[in-house]
């Protein structure tokens, strides 16, 4: 049986774990990258300001994560949108549009009951696949 890479990904610019998990994984060529929240990667603690704040946070957060692995957004192909309250998310999905404009991943959203940071508003966790894409249409 052949041998199969498991890669941890660590990005300095992206808030350090708090839990048992990593930012991200990486086996062969998908990374699966940990849910995050709008902290802030200084201080980890959520930035100030309501779900559109903190929606940015998350997103750059991911974005600092995909660029110590060598991608980018375009390389995202499924995300996982979690929010405490489905009423913001139309500005979730406002945000979420700047970051994921052309070629959009596959996505889920769900509301749930509160997130492992009590006050956030929103996490999301996402799937890339490393290396040039390139974009078709079926």
């Amino acid at each position: 049986m052949a041998n199969t890479k498991r890669r941890i990904v660590r990005a300095a610019g992206a808030p350090t774990p708090t839990g048992q998990y990593n930012q991200a994984v990486i086996v062969d060529k998908t990374m699966y990258i940990s849910g995050f929240v709008g902290f802030d990667p200084a201080t980890t603690t959520l930035v100030p300001g309501g779900v559109r704040e903190q929606t940015e946070q998350t997103l750059k957060n991911i974005g600092e994560v995909l660029k110590a692995a060598g991608a980018t957004y375009n390389n995202v192909v499924k995300t996982t949108v979690l929010l405490t309250d489905m009423n913001d998310y139309a500005v979730v999905n406002e945000v979420y549009g700047k970051y994921f404009s052309e070629n959009k991943p596959a996505r889920a959203a769900y509301q749930i009951g509160c997130l492992p940071a009590r006050e956030a508003k929103v996490e999301i966790e996402a799937v890339a696949v490393l290396g040039n894409i390139v974009d078709g249409k079926l």
